[in-house]
């Protein structure tokens, strides 16, 4: 069964920096798509960013544009979201998810369902 675990997640001060790592348990997702999602309270959850599986191409919504960066390691399965100059309206629960394509990602599409358990993010003013 394949697990996405996410770990980095914390409490920071506005204008600080964090890094989040999503480490899958199969070595078939360094073939996927990986990608990022956020779900700040009483909101729907939101895409962030994403990854193709070589690392070519990046997407990212444009809330995060130059301010967050996501990047893989597939030798080590993983994917990671380095996030600067975070603001307070960056805190949620943070999601991996893993899927063929990019564009399915991108709206909001995981096919087969691996989503990552979540990692609070929490950003004070």
């Amino acid at each position: 069964q394949v697990q996405l675990v996410e770990s980095g997640g914390g409490l920071v001060q506005a204008g600080g920096s964090l890094r989040l790592s999503c480490a899958a348990s199969e070595r078939t997702l360094s073939t996927y798509a990986m990608g990022w999602f956020r779900q700040a309270p009483g909101k729907e959850r939101e895409f962030v960013a994403a990854i193709d599986w070589n690392g070519n191409n990046l997407y990212y919504t444009d809330s995060v544009k130059g301010r967050f960066t996501i990047s893989r390691d597939n030798a080590k399965i993983t994917v990671y979201l380095r996030m600067n100059s975070l603001k307070p309206e960056d805190t949620a629960v943070y999601y991996c998810a893993a899927d063929g394509r990019t564009s399915r990602l991108r709206a909001g599409i995981v096919s087969h369902d691996y989503w990552g358990q979540g990692t609070q993010v929490t950003v004070s003013s």
